[in-house]
């Protein structure tokens, strides 16, 4: 969830009001001036109807503009902490997409004590082997400084390919996996390591199968059957370095 995800915070408001320790409660903030993220998380405790969020994520920070605007006197992370003193939220985090975003993951981690990373991570994306390597450089200083790592876009096949077909729903900007065999390999090459929060796709029609895959006993994937279903199934990366890096 996020302040500029539409009416997102909205209608989590009344749960909130009614079940909020019941949730771990997390959004992000898009803004980079301390002003504007200050104003962004008071808008969102509003929304939210709650008087402490969780876990605060600065959004998508991968641009270098964007990122010293963030980490300047006055900038977002210094009014999110600021934020933190007083009791408005538990923890700071940084998220982002694309392929860049384990590497400026790392550099934003040498500036200041993120309490969480998010990025993205699956098989076809892994199989690329800088961004491997940049992953595998962020998952192991995050586990030398106790950081919780989340990672988006498990369950990604590939972008979606024209125009919507007549009838087609889109509920996210990718083509989602929707067999629940291939969901659960996929799952599992995230959940094999126990230190990986793994989140669910925005196409909520594909949350009953993850869950499922999450609760089921452990599926057993190799190299080998993760290569055999981007094969057979056309699952090739999300990111190219291009366009969609800002999404």
């Amino acid at each position: 969830m996020a302040a500029d995800y539409g009416d997102a915070e909205e209608r989590v408001g009344p749960w909130m009001e009614r079940r909020r320790g019941d949730f771990f409660l997390a959004t992000k903030t898009g803004d980079r001036t301390g002003a504007e993220a200050r104003a962004s998380l008071e808008r969102s405790l509003t929304r939210l109807r709650t008087d402490k969020i969780d876990l605060i994520q600065l959004h998508n920070l991968v641009e270098d503009d964007e990122w010293e605007t963030a980490f300047a006197p006055g900038g977002a992370v210094e009014a999110l902490a600021a934020a933190r003193d007083e009791g408005l939220v538990d923890y700071i985090g940084v998220t982002g997409h694309g392929l860049r975003i384990p590497s400026m993951h790392q550099r934003s981690l040498q500036r200041f004590d993120f309490d969480s990373v998010l990025f993205p991570y699956n098989h076809a994306l892994l199989a690329l082997p800088d961004y491997r390597s940049d992953v595998e450089s962020l998952l192991s200083l995050c586990r030398d400084r106790g950081v919780a790592i989340q990672v988006i876009k498990a369950v990604a096949r590939r972008r979606y390919d024209g125009p919507a077909r007549p009838g087609e729903r889109r509920l996210s900007w990718y083509e989602p996996l929707d067999d629940p065999a291939l969901i659960a390999r996929a799952a599992a090459f995230v959940l094999d390591q126990p230190d990986l929060f793994l989140i669910s796709s925005s196409d909520w029609r594909q949350l009953p199968k993850l869950l499922e895959a999450a609760e089921s006993p452990p599926v057993d994937v190799s190299e080998v059957s993760l290569r055999e279903d981007r094969a057979a199934y056309d699952v090739t990366p999300l990111f190219d370095g291009g366009a969609l890096e800002r999404i």
